[in-house]
């Protein structure tokens, strides 16, 4: 159920005990009845404030977050103004998310348990429209949708608004957001204006949500009982400096080794989404991805598995998990750290809901710590930085798990046949006199059973995070080197980056890009010649097609690195880089053009690199 009345746990920390109940709030006896069978005695303060004052006929602006109640505080007093024996619409909640719309749709209906004669109706895009008007037809009084499909039924002439006495915005700074300022305005200009009930609730109260209030709302009662802190403090917040390298290992270490039923891991994007959770399923991780390109169908069975527990772990979009609320979810892992504050809050929100204990974990690259620093500031949380598990810490749990199973399969019977097997082993061993002992066989058996192959040639180090402490030893994302005065690295290849004197770039700068982004170690670069317009690096190795990829749309004071290996100037007597005076010796062409196996570095084209030929690295992007 979305946002239903909170538990006798009190939201925020520093208010003192709540000794207000539902039945000091005006409801009419049916509604009681029906909060009061639900199991629910205490209300939040959103809807202590909220109740009253929209069942005295006020119109109502809530800043409130996701999971502070608000489904109840403009929920009960809906239904308190509905008649029941009109078979019409008579109440229109829009709400930004199809997700959304169905929990709400579902809590109202769960307060109304008592009057069956009230219908309620969700309708939104991505589903047939035959049930939705069918729905209309058979006198649905509450609708709950979304803009668009609300738009497409009114078009249709199947959803009246003429006879709406009560109209709520709900999380009216996401659906701005998500481009339905237009449709929003249609619609609440299509409501009668004389005798409504208008409560428009948000996150945040942004000039646009203040002109729509201005212009649809008649003298309202603000109430702002949500901030940063109060929605969150039931969620302990952790975080962890990881190179993006190590990301995706460090997050499947995370999620072997928590104890929470399930979790949601946040991305930026649909690719993101997609990626990553077929990574975490090569990696042993039973994941799912869940986007706004989802169809309605194929997320309300991803929601089902994940509330049933057939599914664990789901890769979310940030569009994708609003409204989303599953009672197992104790885990919410920023993958990719949010920009934006409320964004961050409102994703941890899906966990430590109405009182219950939640973990949120947030990776940060070095380069993010100062974006983690402002939401610590904002949200006012004491943020723990914590280490991820180490190999050996994941292998441990797993055969412990394993070491149950099997204690619990013993008991279960029918093992003569593993005995038949053990005992060839033994025999086995005792002719060939090896070293291989039963104790020696266990050892490998679970090492197998928890998916351990043993030492691998391409082995993450143990420890993934980078620490403050360890940050003077460990150069792997560190800036500041002297590079260029280094001797030759052993069987090294020089790089050109596209950055130089002009760009005020430092060697240090390059270092960290490079190190960063291309999943190598400070000990891995050598001299570093920085000219006018370009640099010169030199790489132990070659570099691999995958660390191009992510090295080239790096960016260093604004420019992309674009690396490729050095080919040195072309043509005329001149075959070197001049130091000196940092001029750029051509010899005798002294143009700004020269090839390189068909590609052609045009310097007078602004920086133009001309893969046509080539069909060089393809540019992507990384999580």
């Amino acid at each position: 159920m979305a946002d239903t009345p909170a538990s006798d746990t009190p939201e925020t920390p520093e208010v003192e005990e709540n000794t207000t109940t539902f039945a000091d709030l005006g409801l009419p006896s049916d509604l009681l009845e029906a909060v009061e069978t639900l199991g629910f005695t205490t209300p939040t303060a959103i809807q202590e404030q909220t109740i009253p004052t929209l069942l005295g006929g006020r119109d109502v602006v809530g800043v409130a977050q996701t999971g502070t109640g608000k489904t109840a505080a403009f929920g009960l007093p809906l239904l308190a103004q509905i008649d029941p024996d009109k078979r019409r619409v008579q109440a229109l909640v829009l709400a930004p998310t199809r997700e959304l719309a169905m929990q709400v749709a579902d809590a109202i209906s769960d307060f109304a348990q008592v009057n069956h004669d009230i219908k309620v109706l969700s309708v939104y895009g991505g589903s047939s429209y035959v049930p939705q008007i069918r729905g209309l037809e058979r006198g649905a009084q509450v609708v709950v949708g979304t803009p668009g499909r609300v738009m497409d039924l009114i078009d249709k002439g199947a959803l009246k608004l003429n006879n709406v006495s009560y109209f709520v915005l709900d999380e009216a700074d996401e659906m701005l957001r998500m481009g339905f300022a237009e449709d929003v305005e249609t619609i609440a200009g299509s409501l009668p204006a004389e005798g409504r009930i208008t409560a428009l609730f948000s996150a945040t109260m942004p000039p646009q949500i203040r002109r729509v209030a201005d212009q649809h709302m008649t003298d309202p009662e603000h109430i702002s009982v949500s901030n940063p802190r109060s929605t969150v403090s039931t969620v302990k917040q952790t975080y962890a400096v990881v190179p993006s390298r190590h990301k995706i290992g460090g997050l499947a270490r995370v999620l072997a080794t928590t104890d929470a039923d399930a979790a949601i891991v946040f991305v930026r994007t649909r690719a993101s989404a997609e990626e990553l959770a077929l990574e975490l399923n090569a990696r042993g991780v039973q994941a799912a991805a869940i986007s706004g390109d989802v169809a309605q169908r194929d997320r309300e069975k991803l929601i089902e598995r994940l509330r049933s527990g057939f599914l664990d772990v789901l890769v979310a979009t940030d569009v994708a998990a609003r409204g989303l609320d599953v009672e197992r979810i104790g885990l919410v892992i920023n993958f990719d750290i949010p920009k934006e504050i409320d964004t961050y809050v409102h994703r941890i929100g899906r966990t430590g809901r109405a009182g219950r204990e939640g973990v949120a974990l947030s990776f940060v690259t070095p380069r993010e710590r100062a974006r983690l620093r402002k939401i610590e500031q904002a949200t006012k949380a004491n943020m723990e930085e914590v280490d991820l598990p180490t190999p050996a810490e994941v292998s441990k749990l797993r055969a412990n798990r394993l070491i149950k199973e099997a204690t619990e399969r013993y008991f279960v019977g029918r093992l003569s046949v593993y005995r038949e097997a053990l005992d060839s082993f033994k025999a086995a061993q005792e002719a060939e006199e090896t070293d291989m002992s039963v104790d020696d066989l266990v050892y490998a058996l679970l090492a197998i059973g928890v998916r351990d192959p043993g030492p691998q040639a391409n082995d993450e180090p143990d420890r993934l995070n980078v620490r403050d402490r360890d940050r003077d030893r460990d150069r792997d994302d560190r800036g500041p080197r002297k590079g260029r005065d280094r001797a030759p690295l052993h069987g090294s290849r020089r790089y050109r980056v596209e950055v130089g004197h002009r760009d005020g770039v430092k060697p240090g700068a390059i270092v960290g890009a490079i190190t960063g982004e291309g999943g190598l170690r400070g000990s891995d670069l050598g001299k570093i010649d920085i000219y006018p317009s370009f640099s010169l690096v030199e790489i132990a190795g070659e570099l691999s097609s995958d660390a191009t990829n992510r090295i080239y749309d790096a960016e260093v004071s604004g420019r992309a690195l674009k690396i490729r290996p050095d080919e040195g100037p072309r043509g005329g007597g001149g075959r070197k880089y001049d130091r000196g005076d940092r001029k750029f010796d051509r010899g005798e062409r002294g143009g700004d053009r020269f090839k390189r196996g068909g590609d052609r570095f045009d310097k007078r084209g602004g920086d133009r690199f001309d893969k046509r030929r080539s069909g060089g690295p393809k540019r992507r992007r990384d999580y």
